[in-house]
């Protein structure tokens, strides 16, 4: 299963990607690998990877390319990005930095990175260009949806949401690491801009969570609910 991926700003700079959704660590990648995605530059405080058996930061290894591609290129100017899922197909007109947050945010939950891993659920349930409000509704559904589960299944089931904010909170670790890993790297502004919006989505799950849900209980309950 693959999400393909076709940003085009001009004739001069068109872009694709074939993001498969099950995928390991690429050793052969780390190979020759530039040294901001080697595991122990910037390292995120939370990481559980040991440099012995990966040289290279999982995410950093697979987010390479499309960082490299769009260096130097502003976060404002327009681009035509078509998205291609098995499912469906969506197509829109969005600033460079609005598609790049959309298929960083796919390659992250898809890495081999295991903080990042437990995203994979929204990601092969992609939906690009997800709005604020869009990205909390779909986090908190799935996360009700894993403990109605281990509810059925004898578990423990969180209803307060207590895993979700701990989940968001670890993710904030690795956003803030992860920033100071490309920081250095980005000689434009559009994956600095892009990591800043992808990376203020998640913290706010973490942050303010009471406000999210506040923001999507309308569209959840009817009227004689209220």
């Amino acid at each position: 299963m693959a999400i393909e991926y076709h940003i085009t700003l001009d004739e001069q700079h068109a872009f694709s990607y074939r993001i498969e959704l099950e995928r390991g660590y690429d050793r052969t990648h780390a190979e020759a690998a530039p040294g901001w995605t080697r595991l122990e530059y910037q390292q995120c405080s939370n990481c559980p990877l040991s440099p012995a058996q990966y040289s290279h930061c999982p995410a950093a290894l697979d987010l390479q390319g499309v960082i490299e591609d769009f260096l130097g290129l502003p976060a404002f100017q327009k681009a035509q990005v078509r998205v291609c899922t098995p499912e469906r197909e969506y197509r829109k007109q969005v600033s460079l930095e609005e598609g790049v947050r959309s298929l960083l945010g796919v390659i992250m939950a898809t890495s081999a990175c295991p903080r990042l891993a437990r995203l994979r659920p929204m990601a092969q349930q992609h939906l690009p260009f997800a709005s604020q409000q869009e990205f909390a509704l779909r986090a908190v559904s799935l996360y009700l949806a894993r403990q109605y589960f281990n509810c059925r299944e004898r578990r423990h089931a969180d209803w307060e949401l207590k895993g979700l904010v701990r989940l968001f909170q670890q993710l904030q670790l690795v956003n803030q690491a992860f920033w100071q890993r490309i920081h250095a790297t980005c000689g434009g502004d559009s994956n600095l801009k892009a990591f800043l919006t992808f990376f203020s989505m998640a913290s706010s799950m973490s942050y303010s969570l009471e406000t999210q849900l506040a923001k999507i209980r309308p569209l959840v309950m009817s009227a004689d609910e209220d």
